[in-house]
């Protein structure tokens, strides 16, 4: 294949990702594991996470431009000591909404997405611990197919 779609267009695109990140927040607020961290969430932020989402998978720069990109994404995370089993709960979660909400299930889309959240997510975990110091800049990952690429069969 010589120009495979990206995996935010194989996803269904905006629309998917913020149907995405609605179900998933709707777990989140009731989960007792990871719902303590997100008590005060601003209402708008399963938005802001469908479009961080959105960049990473190839989609618009939108989350860059409008809320600042990397460097405000880390901001969130700074000393809020999140823990193994709340990553592990909000990775989990996040592959229900998936599920729910319809994404694509094939193998080759789910092995890229979950390996975006297990990367992300292990990220976050190391950057939100007591003393630690993330660099304050980097670009927003670029996510791609990695060595399966969309099967179209």
């Amino acid at each position: 294949m010589t120009n495979p779609p990206s995996l935010y267009e194989w996803a269904g695109g905006a629309e998917a990702f913020e149907r995405l990140t609605d179900r998933f927040y709707e777990k989140v607020v009731a989960d007792d594991v990871v719902g303590p961290l997100f008590a005060h969430m601003d209402p708008a932020h399963p938005r802001y996470v469908a479009m961080w989402l959105a960049e990473v998978f190839g989609g618009p720069e939108r989350y860059t431009k409008e809320r600042g990109g990397y460097a405000h994404m880390l901001g969130h995370h700074l000393g809020k000591a999140i823990t193994e089993p709340q990553r592990r709960r909000w990775v989990n979660l996040l592959a229900d909404a998936a599920d729910d909400v319809g994404l694509p299930a094939d193998p080759e889309f789910r092995a890229a997405f979950m390996g975006y959240l297990e990367w992300g997510t292990r990220l976050a975990l190391a950057n939100s611990q007591p003393g630690a110091t993330p660099p304050p800049q980097a670009p927003v990952p670029h996510w791609g197919w990695g060595v399966a690429p969309p099967y179209l069969g």
